[in-house]
């Protein structure tokens, strides 16, 4: 008995799609509430780098050696010093909105919402940002193409799941 070349091709999509496990829509949504909340608490801190301040015995080239002082004189502190030592987060500004917004009788942001939408809402592609028409079947992630489906499998597809 002699196997034809038709019975030996095929898509390697195909035979690789029966190895992937395919989860269920609970899943996914536990997966992408975890992720998010994953995202909003690395978002949430601080820039640790804020405090750094640049070494006084770095050479500035910009100075002319006839034009320097030989006193020095006291640096005058403007509003955009203070503007960036006291800075808020977001999360700080929408606390403070809510405060007020309590205390003057207004909506707060986390009140205001938009009413439905008649137009089904637009799915992007999760790798290149481009307009997403197909989704992966294990996770349900959008991808626009073959390329940002073969990135999307090999980097990204059910890699993070706990």
């Amino acid at each position: 008995m002699t196997i034809s070349k038709s019975t030996l091709r095929g898509s390697n999509r195909i035979r690789e799609n029966d190895k992937r496990r395919i989860v269920d829509e609970t899943s996914r949504k536990r997966r992408h509430r975890k992720v998010m909340e994953l995202l909003e608490s690395d978002n949430y801190h601080d820039d640790p780098h804020a405090d750094l301040v640049m070494s006084k015995k770095v050479p500035k080239f910009e100075d002319n050696l006839e034009h320097r002082n030989t006193r020095t004189k006291k640096k005058e502190r403007t509003t955009d010093y203070y503007q960036f030592k006291y800075r808020k987060n977001f999360q700080q500004l929408v606390d403070e909105d809510r405060v007020d917004a309590d205390l003057n009788g207004r909506v707060s942001y986390m009140d205001i919402q938009c009413e439905d939408t008649l137009i089904p809402p637009r799915h992007f592609c999760a790798v290149c940002g481009f307009l997403g028409q197909y989704s992966c079947l294990s996770c349900g992630t959008r991808y626009c193409c073959i390329r940002c489906m073969d990135t999307h499998i090999d980097t990204r597809c059910l890699k993070w799941t706990a």
